[in-house]
């Protein structure tokens, strides 16, 4: 059970609970921390199967933002939006607009933007109700859709990981088995392709495998099949919390590194995977391309800027990797004792100013 207690622990500024019985929406918005700026994160529409699940989930994500902005050194805050529901059966413009008007209800401290279950055109409409909005494909100087840029700041990422790990400047012939080629996972898959990597896919949305079997010269195997495949690097592109005690045994692989949100379910799986002798990428240094690219829309975007600075991904990872090799401590807690010393230095600098 979520507890006041346990959202003070973690210093959770806000969370707002969203209802109206009359166009169907519940919801949770999850602002962590604005230290570094308005709490900034997509907002996911998502079948959770109870509203405790659904919270824990926005308050890991939100969480997550912090750090990733933070890493990313990003004038952002952490925050994240669900929306609880099959979106195939609930979504409509009313309740999304009444959705917007609860982001407009927190006054600039949470920016939405897209994430899993809601698109662009979803964005278009909630935008109707709210200007605390960022990525917006179609509108004028926005980003568009983010999913390129996360892709291609992970493929920077994993090209500083072959380097440190596998001591390869290249990619060629190194195998990577996806889970989920959905916009991320397929973008990312049209990189590695033309590194000359190998590829092996899963997804769940037939849609999706077609798209990327087009394109590519890739293997499918079962969704459920995918932890069983021998490769260099697994790379998960669907829900977080898929690397647990059930999934790292079966893992074979050197590198865990991809898109998806909160992969380690619990700390102690972080630990288990370095006992398998799996090197780990911190989900939110790896994939913090997509709010890099929207961070940009602040200044009037341009994606030239944008996408250089994506690509600094490269440098971050190998940062994480060598203080982790020097000061002997897993990657995910050299990622959140980065992350942690960037705020905190934020705070010293403007004292009594966090929050806003």
């Amino acid at each position: 059970m979520i507890t006041i207690e346990k959202l003070n622990k973690d210093d959770f500024e806000q969370v707002v609970f969203c209802n109206d019985k009359t166009v169907g929406l519940k919801a949770i918005i999850a602002i962590h921390d604005t230290t570094l700026g308005p709490g900034t994160g997509g907002c996911r529409f998502y079948p959770y199967k109870t509203e405790e699940e659904a919270l824990t989930d926005v308050l890991r994500l939100a969480k997550g933002m912090t750090y990733k902005s933070a890493i990313s050194r990003i004038p952002f805050g952490g925050g994240k939006a669900v929306i609880i529901g099959d979106p195939h059966q609930l979504k409509n413009e009313r309740l999304l607009e009444r959705f917007g008007e609860f982001v407009n209800y927190v006054g600039g401290r949470y920016i939405t933007a897209k994430d899993v279950g809601v698109d662009g055109h979803d964005l278009q409409v909630i935008s109707r109700k709210t200007k605390h909005i960022l990525g917006i494909e179609g509108a004028k100087n926005s980003s568009g859709d983010p999913s390129p840029a996360t892709a291609f700041g992970i493929f920077h990422g994993i090209r500083a990981i072959a380097k440190e790990i596998f001591k390869k400047e290249s990619l060629k012939g190194l195998h990577f088995a996806i889970q989920g080629v959905g916009y991320v996972g397929y973008h990312l898959a049209l990189d590695l392709h033309k590194e000359g990597a190998t590829i092996t896919i899963c997804d769940v949305d037939k849609e999706a495998l077609h798209r990327c079997q087009e394109k590519l010269p890739v293997t499918v195997v079962d969704p459920s099949k995918i932890y069983d495949v021998p490769c260099d690097f697994f790379v998960p592109c669907a829900m977080g919390a898929i690397l647990n005690r059930e999934t790292i045994p079966r893992l074979k692989c050197r590198v865990v590194a991809g898109a998806a949100n909160n992969q380690l379910a619990t700390l102690q799986d972080g630990y288990d995977l370095i006992s398998k002798n799996i090197f780990y990428a911190p989900d939110y240094a790896l994939n913090a391309g997509g709010i890099i690219n929207i961070a940009e829309e602040l200044q009037g975007y341009d994606q030239k800027r944008a996408y250089d600075r994506i690509s600094h991904i490269y440098e971050t990872m190998i940062e994480i990797i060598r203080r982790s090799e020097k000061e002997k401590k897993p990657t995910f807690l050299i990622a959140n004792q980065m992350a942690e010393e960037i705020i905190e230095s934020a705070k010293k600098r403007s004292p009594g100013q966090a929050g806003g």
